[in-house]
């Protein structure tokens, strides 16, 4: 009985004693068992192949391989690092499982202040751990590591569809590559996709009141509608707060109860819209018509538009009644034939605001702004101590 000893081509470490016998298919499958690996080839210490078993004889040193050309394990580099001081000898990594050949001076020259620079730069040096082939272990994700290899390579970005950039640039800063960092940073920031700041439209905003329960409070808060025809719709008691409904078409639209508390509605059509009981807190409505809408709710519940900006708004013929508009700012705005019985404008800037024929009957002027404004066809007389302080 012939005994030979077996090693992983390239290595002469963990070399395994096993008994000769049968055809050479029999023996390449007993190396695959021992090694571990999937035998294909074997060669003599030479670098012959043997593909006849009777060639082999009694205690040859064998070296098995997978298919890959034969490695002369004796030798190494380290003369020609001696003549030209560059690490270009030959090394395979085991990363996570899957082998990566590369050079020492690929892991090293590029990136010399990096983690591989430091574990590969002199040999021996960090006691790197090898496997049965003599492959460096490095226990990271192969998929993520691949990147990072070939961009020390040729130092080119390189990522494969399906990777996710995220999982190379934490590689990249555990091997402390920095200069692939920025890279990965840069394409990262550039393959994030654009916010969409465009304005909800007509036919989306339909499918959502249609998706809410009509007991449900409808949550709009801070939302983009501008230019968005919304003309019509029921729109109660919906929270409309900080959104940006400007230059929308609001027309014969119910906003019942409907927070617009700081919401942007300047230049928006909202002719004969139902406001009753609207809140309209430091809305903006600069420009804005109003013409035929009606504040005024049968139950008492009053509007509420303290601190709003109505400049030159055209709110004639309007019902408001109890509406609260103090400290708001008129200036400009058409008011004619208003119903503002009871109304509070105290501090109301009311400067060269059209008052013509509205009924003003027991409202609050005091400290209002009426410098300029129009008090013509009243159909109650306006009496001092309505505007008096």
């Amino acid at each position: 009985m012939r005994r030979v000893t077996l090693f992983v081509n390239g290595s002469a470490r963990n070399g395994k004693v096993v008994a000769v016998y049968g055809t050479l298919s029999d023996l390449l499958s007993v190396a695959s068992n021992k090694l571990g690996i999937k035998a294909t080839s074997v060669y003599n210490g030479k670098g012959g192949l043997i593909d006849d078993i009777a060639l082999i004889r009694d205690d040859d040193v064998l070296f098995v391989c997978e298919g890959e050309p034969f490695i002369d394990p004796q030798s190494d580099g380290r003369a020609q690092e001696e003549l030209t001081g560059a690490h270009t000898d030959w090394l395979t990594l085991n990363v996570g499982g899957r082998y990566f050949t590369t050079t020492r001076s690929t892991l090293v020259n590029k990136e010399p202040d990096s983690m591989l620079a430091h574990m590969f730069k002199d040999k021996d040096a960090w006691g790197n751990k090898q496997d049965h082939r003599g492959a460096f272990l490095i226990d990271r994700s192969p998929e993520y590591f691949e990147p990072i290899l070939n961009y020390l390579r040729h130092g080119q970005l390189i990522v494969n569809d399906g990777i996710n950039l995220l999982g190379v640039l934490e590689e990249a800063r555990f091997f402390g590559i920095d200069s692939l960092i920025e890279h990965l940073e840069t394409a990262i920031k550039n393959s994030q996709p654009a916010e969409d700041h465009s304005p909800i439209s007509r036919k989306e905003f339909v499918r959502f009141l249609l998706a809410t329960p009509t007991k449900s409070e409808l949550r709009c808060q801070g939302l983009n509608f501008s230019g968005a025809d919304l003309s019509r719709l029921d729109l109660r008691y919906i929270n409309f707060k900080m959104a940006n409904l400007s230059r929308c078409n609001l027309a014969h639209a119910n906003l019942c109860c409907a927070n617009l508390e700081r919401a942007d509605l300047s230049g928006s059509v909202l002719d004969c819209a139902n406001l009753q009981g609207v809140k309209m807190l430091c809305s903006n409505a600069e420009g804005a018509s109003l013409k035929g809408c009606n504040f005024e709710d049968p139950s008492g519940l009053k509007a509420n538009l303290e601190g709003a900006n109505l400049k030159g708004v055209d709110m004639e013929g309007s019902q408001m009644t109890g509406i609260n508009l103090r400290v708001a700012t008129l200036k400009n705005a058409k008011l004619k034939n208003c119903n503002l019985r009871g109304a509070t404008l105290a501090g109301t800037d009311l400067e060269n605001c059209d008052l013509s024929g509205c009924d003003l009957q027991e409202a609050n002027l005091r400290g209002s702004n009426v410098k300029g404004a129009i008090f013509e066809e009243m159909l109650t007389p306006l009496h001092m101590s309505q505007s008096v302080r």
